[in-house]
């Protein structure tokens, strides 16, 4: 298991790598990573964390499809910031994911007393409801992605951790840092025009 952890940690950080520098190659990487993790978190029973790879391996094909293509005028999608209301509605949405993901974990795993006795259905629904918003405002070039996914890592390095996944807990804490050079580059290169 060990060097599939690694393997996918090594896509996984090529991937954020991309992302940071605005290459549409995140995308292709990105599908290789959360394809392994899906796995990977299954075998940890860390089941949102997987059900949220899933989400990702979608996203990974939705953003690509939108950072590939061209609207108005023939320009491709560009960075910009969110509107107040969006703010709004994206930290609504993360809580609103995270009440239904813990409660469908709660539900799922029912008839598993370890688990329903343990702190794993409140962390990996926490982390998962960030960064399925971080996600998806990716997806459409938002700086904000960059907010969530900071978050969501600081809160993923040890929980990987406590599973003994320590390539994904190192992953994390690269994540990390590439997400907070990722916002500072973001910053600079965001429209000012808001929409």
């Amino acid at each position: 298991m060990n060097w599939i952890e690694l393997t996918a940690a090594i896509f996984g950080v090529i991937s954020v790598w991309y992302a940071r520098k605005e290459k549409i190659l995140v995308f292709p990487f990105g599908i290789i990573n959360v394809a392994i993790y899906i796995y990977i978190c299954f075998e940890a029973h860390l089941y949102a964390n997987a059900g949220i790879n899933m989400v990702y391996l979608g996203s990974n094909i939705f953003g690509w499809y939108m950072w590939s293509r061209t609207g108005d005028n023939n320009r491709k999608l560009q960075i910009r910031r969110n509107t107040p209301r969006q703010n709004l509605l994206t930290w609504g949405s993360v809580l609103l994911i995270y009440v239904t993901v813990f409660l469908l974990l709660r539900w799922v795993n029912r008839n598993d007393a370890r688990y329903m006795t343990s702190i794993l259905p409140w962390i990996d629904a926490f982390n998962s409801s960030f960064f399925l918003v971080a996600t998806l405002l990716m997806a459409v070039k938002r700086l904000e992605n960059w907010h969530f996914w900071i978050i969501g890592n600081i809160l993923s390095i040890p929980i990987y951790a406590s599973q003994g996944l320590y390539f994904t807990a190192v992953q994390y804490t690269l994540f990390l840092v590439l997400a907070i050079m990722g916002l500072r580059e973001w910053k600079a290169k965001t429209v000012t025009r808001m929409e």
